[in-house]
């Protein structure tokens, strides 16, 4: 046990064993006295009382002194009396006062009006009827009798203030009274520190220790001239609190992210961009989506005033999207029957997924592709705790001969198992791909499968007009919907709220593990 001792005892601060040498001669000792014959500042007394608490060394008691004292309305009314005893003295004269007739009251101030009759009725000297406040049988005895408020009022104006260990039980009801009502009341809160030791404390006392100096710092000097030897240096405790500290970090969506465009890359596919505002042709009839589809209306989706309009492509690649739609064209479907409106397909829309840069780039022609994309989209949502009108998606592409439904499988297999997840499938509908599948990934902690992106092959009404005779899969999910389940988040709108606390508490390690 000695050892032990000695051991805390090396590790105390100096100012922790000044503090206790003080407590060794005087155990009832204040921390202004201590810090008088220390020579510390009070800080510094505190300090070391807070951290030989933590060890156990000693108690550090706290007791709150209140003090209650009138402020200057406080005075006024003491001296003049409530408003509601002015009104009451007029009542008692008149029975009745109508509302008029209050407002006219010399000695009565326009915002303590509504005041006063609230307390009247309150302490039920009057009611109000039609207009028209009129004396109770309550009011009419009270004539000569103050209540406990008003007693507490004359007490402070006698004696200044009070404490609350000076105040019997009305007038601990009249101080409720008071505190009820704004600015008539200053209430001083005072709190003292007093220090007890505890069986450590003693023990460490009996056993004794010297006070010395310890060295904190080293000088050029006294390493220069090997003083340093000679110094006393204090044991670190690595059992010891200490604070915690935030470093910066990625936030959760992003890094999310970033994690996405890894695993894509890794897979050898490489990355494309679009831009937010896009024109309806490549947004919906690139994709095959009917001019008159419910995703294009304004409660669906947001139009853009400036620019109203975006420009066409090539007019051989309109003409060809156009002739889908109204008849098929020849891709042997019956297309939607109805006259296509290049009109409609210029119109500027903020984009509402990432699709859009698939059918770009697969217009292009450069064969073959194998790219993903990662972005902000854009639908009119309204904001709940599972949706948001801005939001990202991640996209990818694969447009190679022979490639087929097995491939898109396998393929997605493979990504969602770099995510960490077990993947099913399960057949869907989707407008521009067949065969469309939904993936679903299993939760062991809740035991149950979570739909979390879409799939499928792309339609030949999509691929044809666009001049590619190769068959192309696509997939997709949202990003906030997978950020939700990755941190356990019940409400998508946390990830945008600037909630420091939550963004603090999320790990650093948390994400993807890649194999």
């Amino acid at each position: 046990m000695s050892e032990n001792i000695d051991k805390i005892i090396n590790e105390l601060h100096i100012y922790e064993k000044k503090l206790l040498k003080e407590l060794e001669l005087n155990e009832d000792a204040t921390p202004d006295e201590i810090a008088q014959n220390t020579g510390l500042n009070i800080k510094s007394v505190m300090s070391a009382a807070g951290s030989l608490a933590s060890k156990d060394i000693i108690i550090v008691k706290k007791d709150v002194h209140e003090q209650f004292s009138l402020t200057d309305y406080g005075k006024k009314y003491a001296e003049i009396g409530l408003p509601e005893r002015r009104i009451l003295k007029v009542l008692q004269d008149k029975k009745e006062l109508a509302m008029k007739d209050l407002a006219n009251m010399d000695n009565l101030e326009k915002k303590e009006m509504n005041i006063s009759i609230g307390w009247l009725i309150r302490k039920s000297w009057a009611k109000m009827d039609k207009g028209v406040l009129s004396i109770t049988d309550v009011g009419e005895s009270t004539q000569d009798k103050l209540g406990d408020d008003e007693s507490l009022l004359a007490t402070l104006i006698e004696k200044a203030s009070l404490s609350k260990d000076q105040l019997n039980e009305d007038m601990a009801k009249g101080l409720s009274a008071l505190m009820d009502r704004k600015n008539l009341i200053a209430e001083n809160k005072t709190t003292y520190h007093s220090f007890e030791l505890t069986d450590l404390g003693h023990e460490i006392l009996d056993h004794g220790f010297d006070l010395k100096e310890e060295a904190t710092q080293l000088t050029h000097e006294q390493l220069k001239e090997g003083s340093w030897k000679d110094l006393k240096y204090r044991p670190y405790d690595i059992n010891a609190e200490y604070p915690l500290f935030f470093p910066g970090k990625e936030h959760p969506l992003r890094r999310i992210i970033q994690e996405i465009r890894e695993i894509f890359l890794n897979m050898g596919f490489t990355e494309d961009k679009g831009d937010y505002l896009e024109s309806a042709f490549w947004n919906f009839d690139s994709l095959f989506q009917p001019q008159d589809h419910a995703a294009r209306e304004m409660q669906d989706t947001f139009y853009v005033k400036n620019p109203l309009t975006c420009d066409l492509p090539d007019d051989a690649l309109v003409e060809r999207v156009a002739k889908t739609h109204e008849d098929g064209g020849n891709t042997g479907s019956e297309g939607w029957n109805y006259d296509w409106d290049a009109d409609i397909a210029r119109q500027s829309v903020l984009r509402t997924h990432t699709t859009g840069i698939s059918t770009q780039r697969l217009a292009k022609g450069e064969l073959p592709i194998k790219m993903f994309s990662v972005g902000r989209v854009f639908r009119r949502e309204t904001f709940d705790y599972k949706h948001l009108p801005e939001f990202h998606q991640v996209e990818g592409l694969v447009a190679v001969p022979g490639i087929n439904y097995q491939n898109l499988l396998g393929t997605l297999k493979e990504f969602y198992k770099k995510l960490g997840f077990e993947v099913r499938f399960r057949p869907a509908y989707f407008p521009y791909t067949y065969l469309s599948t939904e993936c679903e990934i299993y939760l062991e902690e809740k035991e149950s499968w979570i739909e979390l992106g879409g799939c499928g092959m792309f339609r030949p009404e999509v691929l044809e007009p666009l001049g590619i005779d190769t068959p192309a899969l696509a997939f997709g999910l949202g990003i906030e919907r997978l950020a939700m389940i990755r941190y356990d988040l019940s409400d998508i709108r946390m990830l945008y709220k600037s909630d420091i606390s939550w963004l603090r508490e999320v790990p650093l390690d948390e994400g993807v593990k890649f194999d």
